[in-house]
């Protein structure tokens, strides 16, 4: 099942490859004909390559969205390989970012959204799982707290203490902010819209952008990169892989394991550690 984010990336990389399409000079029907749907993306994949010169990973995450297209008419995926990808961890906030992230949720005047915006970075949630989160799910006492996420890839089960940084804005939105939100009476949701139904992945993908819009954060930012630090920070400090991947409901190890793979921040530092003659 797709999150709401791989949704809108796959709908906008089919677009592309639908408009390619109507002006392309291929053989047969790509979108009703097996053997014509293999050469199309096979020459689709050169174009993103030579003439769009887009990245691998983009192209492949392309690849990725034309399959399910493919998958979704019937057709089957195509026979295409996939462009080698050089290794690296998955894309987490710089050390900057991080301070700029937390500065503007500090500021942000919506408890719920400061909620929102902390619980990945502190509990390393997928955001379809905040959003899936009840009240039965937060556990706070007077010095400790858990969070019990029931609902996720796989439906892995799996509790994680709640961090000080997120304590203070979850306690507020709990006690007395979401109490007397409107419209609460009938649901059992963490967090809440303006109807005081339980907020979609839609409206918190929304609260996501905006914040991270204020913090001034670049265009390629997704929720996933909250999730990301959350891995990263641990892994770089020194944790368990299996705690990690326990932590962040990875089925396989080597899911947490990719955390330890080098960033392009970390290739940068490499290359400039080199010597010069001054």
């Amino acid at each position: 099942m797709l999150d709401d984010d791989t949704r809108r990336a796959y709908a906008s990389r089919v677009r592309g490859y639908l408009i390619w399409l109507d002006t392309a000079d291929v053989d047969g029907d790509p979108l009703a004909q097996a053997g014509a749907r293999d050469g199309a993306v096979r020459d689709y994949r050169s174009h993103l390559q030579t003439v769009a010169q887009r990245k691998p990973s983009t192209i492949n995450t392309t690849l990725a969205a034309i399959g399910d297209l493919y998958l979704r008419l019937g057709l089957g995926a195509p026979d295409v390989r996939r462009l080698d990808l050089p290794q690296a961890a998955p894309p987490a906030l710089s050390e900057r970012d991080i301070t700029r992230w937390l500065r503007t949720v500090e500021r942000w005047v919506n408890p719920r959204d400061r909620v929102l915006a902390l619980i990945p970075f502190y509990a390393g949630l997928r955001l379809g799982e905040v959003v899936a989160l009840n009240l039965d799910d937060i556990a706070l006492s007077a010095r400790k707290g858990l969070i019990t996420v029931r609902a996720g890839k796989g439906e892995r089960y799996r509790e994680v203490p709640i961090h000080t940084g997120l304590r203070p804005d979850l306690t507020l939105w709990i006690n007395d902010e979401r109490p007397n939100w409107p419209g609460t009476a009938d649901t059992t949701a963490l967090l809440l819209n303006h109807r005081g139904t339980r907020l979609s992945a839609r409206g918190a993908h929304d609260v996501i952008s905006a914040i991270a819009d204020q913090a001034g954060i670049d265009d390629d930012f997704t929720s996933h990169a909250l999730r990301h630090t959350f891995g990263t920070t641990l892994v770089r400090d020194g944790h368990d892989l299996v705690l990690v991947a326990e932590l962040m409901g990875h089925a396989r190890l080597d899911q947490a394991r990719r955390y330890s793979l080098p960033t392009q921040a970390d290739r940068e530092r490499a290359i400039n550690s080199l010597p010069t003659d001054h």
